[in-house]
């Protein structure tokens, strides 16, 4: 059974699984019951030698804390890595334990088996990797081979049952535990990629249209400033306008609490395809366009236009919408053949998850080409 090891840090400061993992020594000390078998043997068969009895019972303490300590490193070890240390607590454990199943077995024979279930745990719930089943094997393997050396087999057969059982049973816990934390670490993995990517989309889509707007106003105003100085110094005062504008909405959109907005982005597209030189005829009522999907489609809207302004030539727009669906058309060059960049491919994305699509194809005819039509339906 081959494991991925879940890093969690190295100290115990930084070791902070689950409560299945943090609460594990409960799974470790129950079976510490099946110890009270032996000492009641043990008490039996040494009432006449109380040092020897002392002797013996210490010998099933000490079993159970080397037990409880080994499990722990184990469950330990499977977190945060193995180590050199790890690997010497746990098999130095089990081997402690199996010299003291030995000196119990001299007093009261192979009923000292009983233990072995707590080999078995131990190799299920806190070996590393594959040595997690050739141990719970060898607990049982050896437990029969010792068995059926006695002649008492037909009587204790049943012994065998406990470490093939606890093992098993061990074994599919493990099983399930690591394969819902495979599951919750990818569901991690693909939310910081949804994260990530929607963030990248945003900036893009912030960035993208107000650099552009800022871009066309600054060159705006270089052709006024001899020509129309009190014009020019109006285009600046809004360049300085978009550009806190836009940090604002970089910082909201990183902290995932930019909504944008259909009206505005309405007016902030007439506004830039007016600077532009591009005219431009949207619609005046965005109550008709469904309060679910208005956020979608100011994308959208804000991803369309900004395309116009940088890429179409254009010298004509037209803006429709209705309630689930946008429509942007111009009269520039087309795609003729160009591939996508990412702003579109950003916005299929944002379109796809909210259940939509996006149809790309010829809008007016131009002086300068076919045009282009981009129709968003949710």
């Amino acid at each position: 059974m081959s494991e991925p090891v879940v890093a969690l840090g190295s100290t115990d400061e930084e070791y902070v699984p689950d409560p299945w993992a943090r609460y594990g020594w409960l799974l470790a000390a129950i079976w510490l019951i099946f110890l009270g078998f032996p000492a009641v043997e043990v008490i039996q068969r040494t009432s006449d030698h109380p040092v020897l009895r002392v002797a013996l019972l210490t010998l099933l303490v000490v079993f159970g804390i080397v037990y409880v300590l080994a499990f722990l490193t184990g469950q330990k070890a499977l977190y945060c890595g193995w180590t050199r240390t790890a690997y010497l607590q746990v098999f130095g454990g089990a081997v402690v334990l199996v010299v003291i199943m030995a000196l119990e077995s001299l007093l009261i024979g192979v009923e000292t088996l009983g233990m072995s279930a707590f080999l078995a745990a131990l190799a299920a719930f806190s070996f590393p990797g594959r040595w997690s089943i050739a141990g719970v094997a060898a607990a049982t393997i050896g437990s029969g081979a010792l068995l059926s050396f006695s002649d008492l087999l037909a009587d204790l057969w049943p012994l065998l049952l406990l470490p093939l059982l606890i093992g098993s049973f061990g074994l599919l816990i493990r099983t399930l535990t690591l394969s819902d934390e495979r599951r919750q670490t990818l569901q991690r993995t693909l939310a910081v990629a949804a994260e990530r990517d929607r963030v990248a989309r945003d900036v893009h889509d912030v960035l993208g249209h107000s650099l552009t707007v800022i871009s066309l106003k600054a060159d705006l105003a270089e052709r006024l400033i001899d020509i129309d100085p009190v014009r020019a110094k109006g285009e600046v005062t809004d360049i300085q306008r978009l550009t806190r504008q836009s940090l604002a909405e970089i910082r909201a959109t990183v902290a995932g609490l930019r909504m944008a907005r259909l009206s505005d982005e309405r007016d902030s597209a007439a506004a830039a395809l007016r600077d532009a030189g591009i005219e431009a005829q949207l619609p005046e009522d965005g109550d008709v366009v469904d309060p679910g999907l208005r956020i979608t489609l100011a994308w959208a809207l804000r991803e369309a236009v900004t395309n116009v302004i940088r890429h179409s030539g254009a010298r004509h727009v037209d803006v429709l919408w209705g309630p689930t669906w946008l429509e942007v058309v111009d009269d520039g060059h087309g795609l003729r053949g160009r591939r996508e960049g990412s702003g579109l491919t950003g916005l299929r994305e944002r379109v796809r998850q909210s259940g939509g699509r996006i149809e790309i194809s010829e809008g007016m005819p131009g002086r300068h080409g076919p045009g282009t039509r981009v129709r968003v339906d949710l």
